[in-house]
């Protein structure tokens, strides 16, 4: 599912990488070494040998980890350096090949527009992707030699077929983020346009030169600051610029500068106002119908056999639409076998002892517990149910086809397969970072590349909520980049990387498409933990983003909780104060810190029903008539 050390192979001619493809992998394969189908990927995360990635920042520590490296992650890195990788950011070779004839770039408005043709001037059928990077001044702030601008996926090109397609970027979206100034700033400067089917394939296209510092936005300062300044290497290598390259002025004063208003005012429904502080309390956790960890093994809903979890019931007088949650992330997470009877759902594929636990027990011992609880039966009186859902690729796998088209169909086939299970809330797609190769989950997440990760959420989303009455949540928010100790690690990271490294995807993925919800990350981000985090979730996620939907936690399970970690567990109480509507799974404790908040008054009751009337509303939108 990710990076493998290839340093030992030589000079091997050809590796086909799948990654895991879901139900379509089998077919895939014999398509594609049969020559029925040509190869068109590219890689989304650098592939090097161990020794040559960046080992600035720490990675895997129990309490904290350091993001020293600052902004030079995956190819940031290596480019900068002048490293060569085994096999570098957005390589891939096919069947066939292509030259790539740019035309003159374009600029109107903060705009600038890339035309290109593209032929196919192999043998065989195929696609090609054109990749834009872009070399900014190194400036007061430095940059890295180049990040990604933009990109875009040509249609199956006959042998000696020509496509002629546009790619553009507003050059706001390339500003650096100043700590000083709290803004995202374009620095004075030559600002080299560049265009190639891979990191280190590309070439100069245009000059954009920009003739003073601008201001492209103002932003309030968030999240706090580590105990370290960040990395940044000694002689950043420099884009070369040939004689014959056209320049393109800009002048500063013609960008602008964008305010952002950190005063949004919330409505609250009358029907909230009508709430208890205990049901206020009540409807902001999830339904906890069971109790620990094995309540989200599978069996954590009242109306779908699997989901991961549910909202509220209904409270008083006030009929609480749920939010039916199953989990991802390559497809809709269900039980595929259960029965129900009066007491409810009941599951014939999980127990309460979980698979990975059973696969370490003696093999005689194992063998029994499966037997026993992985092979049940329904009993006499109950009828066996069945529901099967389809495994999409991970999402490292989607990043790799650099087809946000084709992103937007697996979004499709998960809302379809919504519509017919009844789930309304897909707790998918993930979107973090690659910032180690060792991360376990890299897997679900897409790339190394907000750009990327931002534009493939954005279009799985599109396709999910196409859906009547269906949503995506976004996750985990953010900076979750390792799994050790994952309910109580701190993300130690300068608020220049955490902005144009780590949330930079959360933001195109709201701005582009909207996702019903967004799900905070275990992890802490300087010490605070993201659930309760008020510059988060208000500041840069609702005011500076502008998302509309509801904020949940991840699963947080007292049974998995290390009560010896430095950093106190994530608090309900907190959570809702930062505008964070579901604490989930939940259970009676959360519920009762937050009703005690209300009673003693650290809890604003005009908070919680500003929470709960989003939620109260998010019901309302994915349940229609």
């Amino acid at each position: 599912g990710g990076p493998v050390d290839l340093g030992a192979l030589g000079e091997v001619k050809n590796i086909l990488l799948l990654s895991q493809l879901g139900v379509g992998t089998g077919s895939a394969l014999a398509d594609i070494l049969l020559g029925r189908q040509n190869p068109s990927g590219k890689l989304a995360t650098t592939w090097a040998e161990w020794d040559d990635y960046q080992k600035i920042g720490t990675f895997g520590g129990n309490d904290d980890t350091d993001y020293r490296e600052g902004i030079y992650v995956g190819y940031r890195y290596f480019d900068s350096i002048g490293k060569a990788p085994t096999f570098p950011f957005g390589f891939g070779l096919s069947y066939t090949a292509f030259s790539l004839e740019p035309y003159p770039v374009e600029e109107k408005g903060g705009l600038l527009t890339i035309p290109v043709r593209v032929k196919n001037t192999g043998r065989h059928t195929g696609k090609e992707v054109v990749q834009i990077y872009v070399s900014a001044p190194q400036g007061k702030l430095g940059k890295p030699y180049q990040d990604l601008a933009a990109f875009e996926k040509t249609m199956a090109l006959e042998p000696g077929e020509s496509q002629n397609i546009s790619i553009t970027f507003d050059i706001r979206d390339i500003a650096s983020f100043s700590e000083e100034l709290s803004a995202y700033v374009l620095e004075k400067g030559s600002y080299v346009i560049r265009m190639g089917s891979s990191s280190v394939s590309t070439v100069p296209v245009a000059v954009m030169e920009l003739d003073d510092d601008a201001i492209v936005k103002q932003v309030k300062h968030c999240c706090g600051k580590p105990e370290f300044e960040d990395w940044r290497p000694e002689n950043t290598a420099e884009a070369e610029i040939p004689t014959y390259t056209p320049v393109i002025p800009i002048k500063a004063k013609d960008i602008g500068t964008q305010t952002v208003s950190y005063e949004a005012a919330y409505s609250i429904d009358d029907k909230i106002r009508t709430l208890t502080d205990e049901q206020l309390a009540r409807a902001s956790v999830g339904i906890y119908s069971r109790k620990g960890v094995w309540g989200v093994v599978g069996n954590a809903g009242l109306h779908v056999c699997g989901v991961a979890g549910e909202s509220t019931p209904p409270l008083g007088d006030v009929a609480f639409k749920p939010l039916i949650m199953p989990d991802g992330p390559a497809g809709l997470r269900l039980d595929p076998r259960f029965y129900r009877d009066s007491k409810g759902l009941h599951s014939l594929t999980s127990s309460k002892i979980p698979r990975y636990v059973v696969d370490f027990l003696p093999s005689i011992a194992g063998a029994f517990v499966r037997k026993r609880m992985f092979n049940r039966k329904a009993p006499a009186y109950a009828r066996e149910e069945n529901q099967y859902c389809t495994a999409i690729p991970i999402g490292t796998a989607i990043a790799q086809s650099w087809n946000t088209e084709l992103a937007r169909l697996y979004g499709e086939i998960v809302g379809t397969e919504m519509e017919i299970f009844k789930v309304n809330c897909w707790l998918a797609p993930a979107l973090n970072i690659h910032r180690s190769i060792l991360c376990g989950r890299n897997f679900e997440y897409f790339s190394e590349d907000p750009l990327i990760s931002g534009k493939m959420a954005a279009a799985i989303t599109h396709g999910v909520q196409s859906h009547k009455g269906k949503g995506t949540t976004i996750k985990h928010f953010a900076a979750n980049s390792q799994e050790t100790n994952r309910y109580g690690n701190s993300s130690n990271v300068s608020e220049r990387a955490l902005r144009e490294i780590y949330l930079r995807g959360f933001g195109i993925c709201v701005r582009e498409a909207q996702p019903k919800a967004v799900m905070t990350s275990y992890n802490l981000i300087n010490g605070v933990h993201t659930a309760e985090s008020r510059d988060l979730i208000e500041d840069i996620l609702r005011s500076e983003f502008g998302f509309n939907g509801i904020v949940m936690t991840d699963w947080v399970v007292d049974d998995v909780i290390n009560k010896d970690d430095r950093y106190p567990r994530v608090n309900a109480a907190k959570v809702v104060m930062a505008g964070g509507e579901l604490f989930m799974p939940g259970s009676r404790n959360d519920m009762l810190v937050i009703l005690n908040g209300l009673r003693d008054g650290t809890v604003s009751r005009e908070q919680v029903q500003i929470n709960v009337t989003r939620l109260y509303r998010m019901g309302e939108e994915l349940n229609p008539q």
